[in-house]
């Protein structure tokens, strides 16, 4: 006979039936398979924040007072030594000046003092409208503009001073001796106001940065490159290694001209070069964005190279040298260097 109950109650009945009578071998997979797990990761993480808010709930004030005092006393102990160890590295710019790179600016040697009567460096450049140096300083100026030394420069004034002298008259009898006082007198101003206007044309303080950053790079590379410092300086000390007896010994080739591609002589191009871009990008060219990018490329080029010699050179009297005419920090080689 048939069973009169419905199809979906049959099916309860048998699931019921199979659940009360099957043995436990059999309900394993059941048991085991991925729709019968649930996670309680998420119930367990807000059981623990629940915990630790009703901790710091239950505190009394005084020990939270304590908490606070404690963190606000390490904030501050950090921002002090943040500020002691950025003061020890200095500024990765422009280090420190030194009378060699303050030099840069002018190409005039720090050590010649200026006649006073002349016009200040200092003042002209904060007073476009004053007149330039006087003759005098320009003519004790150790370097010269398109490439004049100071020989050829008192030869050339010399000779020009003689073309330009007014002729003697042919008879004396008919010699007017206050008209040559005053012909004399003519030729002597104008023969200054020639002179100054030559020396100021020759001179490095009224020349363009283009000319003063050329200069710069012979002074660099006569006072850095290694065909002048190799008699001066003594060698780093060799690294112990051992040769091999059948190789014979490499002789060095000697230098032919002079020394431009030594790390100390591209370091010191790279600073004077990063000093021109750093002063024109203070004030009011701060939103030249290419001008910040070119100061940001020389500063990581230099940085690598400092990192480079430092691994090569370190504790020699080379790199001594180097890092006390620049006036370089070791924020110049160490740490990120940001263009603020």
């Amino acid at each position: 006979m048939a069973s009169r109950l419905p199809l979906r109650l049959q099916t309860r009945t048998a699931v019921e039936s199979l659940w009360c009578h099957t043995p436990p071998s059999f309900l394993a997979p059941i048991l085991a398979s991925s729709h019968l797990h649930f996670s309680t990761t998420s119930s367990l993480g807000w059981n623990i924040r629940q915990l630790k808010k009703r901790k710091q709930v239950h505190r009394d004030e005084y020990t939270l007072r304590q908490v606070k005092a404690r963190r606000d006393a390490n904030l501050s102990r950090q921002a002090v030594l943040k500020e002691q160890k950025a003061k020890e590295l200095g500024d990765p710019i422009r280090g420190i000046p030194t009378p060699f790179v303050e030099s840069f600016d002018t190409e005039v040697p720090q050590e010649i003092k200026q006649d006073p009567s002349a016009v200040s460096l200092e003042a002209v450049k904060a007073n476009p409208d004053t007149p330039p140096p006087s003759p005098a300083y320009a003519s004790e100026e150790k370097h010269l503009d398109h490439g004049i030394k100071h020989e050829e420069l008192a030869r050339s004034l010399e000779f020009s001073r003689y073309l330009t002298r007014p002729l003697p008259p042919p008879s004396s009898t008919i010699a007017d001796p206050d008209q040559e006082a005053q012909a004399h007198e003519r030729w002597e101003s104008r023969d200054a106001s020639a002179t100054e206007a030559v020396q100021r044309i020759v001179s490095l303080t009224n020349a363009s940065s283009k000319h003063r950053t050329k200069k710069n790079t012979e002074r660099i590379i006569e006072t850095f490159g290694r065909h002048n410092t190799d008699h001066i300086l003594k060698p780093k000390g060799p690294a112990v290694v051992k040769h091999n007896p059948l190789i014979p010994p490499q002789v060095p080739t000697p230098r032919t001209g002079p020394d431009t591609g030594s790390s100390e002589v591209q370091i010191g191009i790279l600073t004077a070069k990063i000093r021109v871009l750093a002063d024109r990008y203070e004030g009011p060219n701060r939103n030249d964005k290419v001008n910040k990018r070119n100061l940001r490329l020389l500063l990581h080029r230099r940085q690598k190279l400092l990192a480079y010699m430092e691994r090569k050179e370190r504790g020699s009297e080379r790199w001594q040298r180097m890092i006390s005419f620049l006036g370089l920090t070791p924020a110049c080689w160490k740490g990120e260097i940001a263009v603020q």
